[in-house]
């Protein structure tokens, strides 16, 4: 409901009453730690929400074998919230401990690693490294084409992702085909409203008026 104040506050109810109770490893403890993380991260509060998710992280390490799924999440959010604060070499850390668990336990087309690789190109797209954040989104794009019906959101976001790198490189008319493949599956898929729509619209003129 983004009540977060009122989040906070039954989470760290139930963070007291675990903390009395449970020895100090439990994987409980990690689930209240990284809920409370979370909710920091919903306040734009990443500072103190990567405090929360790396005593998570302390808990998962302690008690996990290291290729279990919950590292990996526990990876990719504190690498999420060094993205957002801009430390983007410390994002690209957590993000490719996350990928390298991925490809050991998942199967090669499975769309978390697609995510992974999106949220690795998104990272050197920030940092102006555009061709190798076309490496990785491409990388993405090929697993969801093979997995994802025609139109899901996930594959225009690819999509826009590669077409705004593009774009940032000064290839023009690459980029305009990937953004009207952006808007079509848009158009297809989400109310005339929506702001997705008009997003996806402006970046096509914005290419169209450099070209």
């Amino acid at each position: 409901m983004g009540d977060y104040s009122k989040a906070l506050d039954f989470y760290d109810k139930a963070l007291k009453i675990e903390e009395k109770t449970l020895p100090p490893n439990h994987p409980l403890l990690a689930t209240s730690y990284n809920n409370i993380g979370l909710v920091y991260a919903n306040m734009g509060d990443y500072s103190k929400a990567l405090e929360f998710q790396e005593k998570a992280l302390k808990v998962y390490e302690k008690t996990l074998p290291p290729n279990h799924s919950s590292l990996a999440i526990s990876y990719n959010n504190i690498g999420g919230m060094y993205d957002n604060m801009g430390d983007y070499s410390k994002a690209l850390e957590f993000y490719d401990k996350t990928l390298k668990i991925e490809e050991i336990t998942l199967p090669p087309n499975h769309p978390s690693l697609a995510t992974s690789y999106n949220n690795i190109g998104l990272v050197y797209g920030r940092m102006g490294d555009y061709s190798k954040a076309l490496e990785f989104y491409n990388t993405a794009l090929k697993i969801q084409e093979k997995t994802l019906s025609p139109n899901p959101p996930s594959l225009a976001a690819s999509y826009n992702n590669i077409g705004m790198a593009y774009s940032s490189m000064g290839d023009y008319s690459k980029a305009l085909s990937f953004l009207e493949k952006t808007l079509a599956i848009f158009q297809k898929s989400l109310p005339p409203t929506h702001p997705h729509i008009k997003r996806a619209s402006d970046n096509i003129d914005y290419v169209k008026k450099k070209m």
